[in-house]
């Protein structure tokens, strides 16, 4: 009879950073990597060291990780940054909570000083990001300094989708009102 499987919860201590390389469902703090979310260990071979994972039982957790395209929600906007509620990681929706900042320089590449959030973003819009880093430990951070990347759904003042008519505006098709986004680029 096998074994039954080693299960943690966000927190518990998984290995050693000097043994270990952080899988999906672990992070690192000073010398240990720990769990992130709850379910079974798994050990993978790696070169040169193994990875470490957290999985949950019965489904693979999508999770963010750098460099990854997510669809996040916008739930507020200052002037320096956006905070969105991520909901889906590459094609997978999200099983847990996981939060995301835009930062006023990540809006996009050129002219980042002139950029305003608060006509780039409005709460309730829809965007594509990509994880520029894990952040700190309330939110990863997102960019959407990318063509492709940015406002993807937007809702005007009649409730119904907005379309988009530039990289930086979209319009109401009842209304006709105008409004600035920094619109994704559709392939």
């Amino acid at each position: 009879m096998p074994p039954p499987p080693d299960i943690k919860v966000p927190g518990d201590r998984v290995g050693v950073v000097a043994e270990l390389v952080a899988g999906p469902g672990t992070f690192v703090r000073g010398p240990f990597v720990y769990a992130s979310t709850t379910g079974a260990v798994t050990v993978a071979p790696g070169d040169p060291l193994p990875t470490v994972s957290v999985q949950r039982a019965g489904q693979q957790a999508a999770i963010p990780s750098v460099g990854v395209t997510v669809i996040a929600k916008v739930s507020r906007v200052t002037p320096r940054a956006a905070m969105a509620d991520i909901v889906c990681v590459g094609a997978h929706a999200v099983t847990d909570k996981f939060s995301g900042i835009v930062r006023q320089q990540d809006v996009r590449a050129t002219e980042i000083d002139k950029v305003d959030l608060l006509a780039s973003f409005r709460p309730g819009d829809l965007i594509r990001a990509q994880v520029l880093s894990l952040g700190d430990s309330r939110a990863y951070f997102l960019s959407t300094a990318k063509n492709d990347l940015g406002v993807i759904l937007a809702k005007g003042v009649a409730g119904v989708p907005m379309v988009p008519i530039s990289w930086q505006e979209m319009r109401c098709p009842i209304t006709d009102q105008v409004e600035n986004r920094k619109v994704a680029k559709v392939a």
